[in-house]
């Protein structure tokens, strides 16, 4: 739970909500801002509560050791998102990045599955909001072809 939590608060702070973010033009299927931080919060928790029923159905050893590394790369990708769509201004490359994010959260659901499939059904949210997040930004990218300027 540490692990997501350090996550929640580094995201938080590389997301900043100024006039630069609300001046792009934005879908009009976007949920408003003030649904994401309570949708956020949902996630982590059901996250952290999947990583760990797993973490502690898993014998030490390589398998521990994988699930730790594919959570530990699924964390820093999800602060490197806001850091490149928020902090620099760069929704262009946090869509490339989208795509290893969600791939390492699909990883993480993957060897959940091997050890608790309840855990990796809590990750289906999970995965489903990154997806539509994906989508988010290839659409503001789309509607704002200058962002990264």
């Amino acid at each position: 739970m540490l692990l997501i939590t350090g996550v929640a608060l580094l995201g938080a702070w590389a997301t900043e909500i100024g006039a630069w973010y609300l001046g792009l033009v934005q879908p009009p299927w976007k949920p408003p801002d003030w649904a994401f931080g309570p949708i956020w919060t949902a996630l982590y928790v059901t996250t952290g509560w999947a990583g760990v029923r797993t973490w502690r159905r898993l014998e030490a050893g390589p398998d521990q050791s994988a699930f730790l590394l594919a959570c530990l790369i699924n964390a820093m990708l999800n602060v490197l998102w806001s850091t490149l769509y928020f902090t620099l201004r760069r929704p262009d490359w946090a869509l490339w990045e989208g795509v290893a994010l969600w791939l390492s959260a699909a990883w993480v659901a993957t060897l959940m599955a091997r050890v608790d499939r309840f855990s990796s059904f809590l990750m289906v949210p999970h995965l489903a909001w990154l997806g539509l997040a994906w989508a988010l930004n290839l659409a503001t990218v789309r509607l704002n072809p200058l962002t990264g300027s």
